[in-house]
């Protein structure tokens, strides 16, 4: 009799371990102590005996979450950000350290979300946007202008300045050269810009020629071509060519003042420039223009941009918003 009892007490507790193992996915076999109370002939015992059940490792049969840009440049303190060595925008001084306009406003943006380090990695111009879609960098500082056909791309924060162009003509102006359309109206005017600079666009849309238009990989080496006569005028934003100038040191060469912003459409074309993200980075985008909201409101970002040449009062954006200049591109996107 007490052999038959002690025979269903083993089987009941092959049961209770089968039972323990009911949990179904992914499992992993785990030793467990179970306390049971039994009767033999009247007597009344208390063991504790090792069972083995297989459970579920929890977490294991989910996939890992993948680490987002703003939790992976919190984690490690440091952010990249793509530039095109633009004086005053974005340059690497001669000890390699990132400054002008964008970076400056970038690094106080970033310290103040708790990144404060950024590492820059130089690339052209045109290849700014293709280089943040690789995920060559985790930003663009650049000073980029916003518009329609790159807010298809990338997913601008808030402007951080607005400001207008402007062109470099030997001393004197001996074209008389004051618009885009007076180049488009001399058929014998060629004219340099950066190669994936916005401004190929105002021109070609006021009427400039294509063969009138000599594109350069970066403003330093327009200057240089402007300077052996490949071209008769180089345009970029007012900043950037002010400050050319004053590098060069030359009385050879001036900004055709006044300058006639392109009307294109029906209105006066006015830039507004801003940093840049991933579409998937709308977390990291967020957090951005947060704290550029606060810089805005403290009355700071003037204190970072004056800094630089051409950036004065009137080139702060007021409350434009990127969804202001990208109705369709961002619309729902907070």
């Amino acid at each position: 009799m007490r052999f038959h009892k002690l025979l269903t007490l083993i089987g009941a507790s092959i049961i209770l371990a089968l039972l323990l193992s009911a949990c179904g996915g992914e499992t992993e076999p785990e030793v467990v102590e179970v306390t049971r109370v039994i009767e033999v002939e009247g007597e009344t015992i208390t063991e504790v005996v090792e069972v083995t059940r297989v459970v579920e490792v929890e977490g294991e049969a989910e996939e890992e979450m993948e680490e987002s840009t703003l939790d992976r440049v919190l984690r490690e303190g440091v952010i990249r950000v793509g530039f095109a060595n633009e004086n005053p925008y974005a340059f690497a001084q001669p000890d390699g350290t990132l400054s002008g306009e964008a970076v400056e406003v970038a690094r106080e943006v970033f310290a103040r979300m708790g990144i404060p380090e950024m590492e820059g990695v130089l690339t052209e111009f045109g290849s700014l946007i293709p280089g943040l879609q690789a995920g060559r960098f985790d930003a663009i500082t650049a000073g980029m202008y916003v518009n329609p056909t790159r807010c298809e791309q990338v997913l601008f924060a808030d402007p951080e300045y607005t400001i207008g162009d402007a062109l470099i003509v030997e001393a004197g102006n001996p074209l008389d050269l004051h618009s885009y359309e007076d180049i488009a109206a001399n058929p014998d005017a060629t004219v340099g810009t950066g190669a994936g600079y916005l401004e190929n666009d105002f021109m070609l849309a006021v009427g400039v020629a294509e063969d009138q238009i000599v594109n350069f990989p970066d403003d330093p080496s327009g200057f240089a071509g402007l300077q052996a006569g490949q071209i008769d005028a180089w345009t970029g934003t007012r900043p950037t060519l002010l400050q050319m100038l004053e590098d060069a040191g030359t009385d050879d060469y001036e900004l055709a003042d006044p300058f006639t912003q392109p009307v294109i459409d029906g209105e006066s074309v006015q830039n507004y420039g801003a940093a840049a993200f991933r579409y998937e980075d709308e977390t990291l985008r967020r957090e951005f223009n947060a704290n550029l909201e606060a810089v805005k409101a403290e009355g700071m970002l003037i204190e970072l941009i004056g800094q630089f040449p051409g950036f004065d009062e009137g080139a702060l954006p007021g409350d434009t918003k990127a969804e202001d200049l990208c109705p369709d591109a961002y619309a729902g996107i907070e």
